[in-house]
């Protein structure tokens, strides 16, 4: 269970904890410099010196604070500066005494991961807001833009949390994909989708399917057409790899129906063309009917 932290806030980013294990480290410097040898020492003197390495009971760390295994840390994450800005603006749709809704762009994260700290959208939206307990509720991958829901109040995110869990949502994407006038739609297409070898991707395989979304055609746009996507469950990438596995690839896909090699830099004229259009759902504590609406377009 995650401690409460003894830190605050820091630029819309709330500190980072690690449960210290056993270990043969005499001082706390000793076990840092070791556990992230990519974190020059000076740095986290630094943070020390600022009483930024706190434990569980809201103790300041100094480098030559006994190594305590058992105890529980916090910290910030990197916040020097050196993340390249992502030059793209969120919206936030509606704010209520428990839910926030974005309208994401394309090439945000949504969670701090990786190379990315504060070019993520729930530190943006900390930072724009002041809610301290922001999390989302359901997710949306880097690459797609359109409607997501957080929660800001704890006491009732469950709620919300099972309600995603249960599928009892409505959700509509649409996504942009070479059009194939051989295949009859709408249709429903079913598979059973499961992580690739490569970590970042899905692949479907043979078994009982586990993945299933409803597909019809908006409109046809010369070689290409505009899909409606409604996924009745939420498998990651399973869109991407639905359409893909159908002969039609959403444009600008690096990972379907093959990737592109680690480490291309991103184009942000060229987007994926997949949008989480809408999201609509009987609200769990009143019963009131929700929706919202992206305002982007593909």
């Amino acid at each position: 269970m995650k401690p409460t932290p003894p830190l605050p806030l820091k630029e819309g980013l709330a500190p980072s904890y690690l449960w210290l294990q056993h270990g043969p480290w005499p001082d706390m410097i000793s076990f840092l410099r070791e556990r992230f040898s990519a974190i020059p020492e000076a740095t986290w003197r630094e943070r020390m010196a600022r009483s930024e390495v706190r434990n569980q009971r809201g103790e300041a760390l100094l480098p030559d604070t006994p190594y305590c295994g058992g105890d529980c840390i916090f910290y910030y994450r990197d916040l020097d500066g050196r993340e390249t800005p992502i030059p793209v603006e969120e919206k936030i749709l509606h704010i209520d005494d428990h839910l926030v809704v974005a309208d994401k762009p394309h090439f945000l994260p949504v969670i701090p991961t990786g190379r990315f700290v504060q070019q993520t959208l729930l530190v943006r939206l900390k930072k724009a807001t002041g809610f301290e307990h922001l999390t989302p509720i359901h997710r949306l991958d880097r690459e797609t833009a359109g409607v997501i829901v957080f929660s800001h109040q704890p006491a009732t995110r469950g709620k919300y949390q099972t309600m995603f869990q249960q599928r009892s949502m409505h959700k509509v994407y649409e996504a942009i994909a070479p059009l194939r006038v051989d295949l009859p739609l709408p249709l429903v297409y079913r598979s059973r989708v499961v992580e690739d070898e490569k970590f970042f991707r899905m692949r479907e395989i043979e078994g009982e399917p586990n993945s299933e979304t409803a597909i019809s055609l908006i409109e046809a746009r010369e070689a290409l057409g505009l899909y409606k996507l409604q996924p009745v469950t939420g498998r990651r990438h399973q869109l991407r790899v639905h359409m893909a596995a159908l002969g039609m690839p959403l444009v600008n896909d690096l990972f379907y129906p093959t990737s592109v090699p680690a480490g291309v830099a991103d184009d942000l004229d060229r987007p994926l063309k997949l949008l989480a259009r809408s999201l609509s759902f009987i609200d769990p504590l009143d019963g009131s009917e929700r929706h919202f609406e992206s305002e982007r377009s593909l």
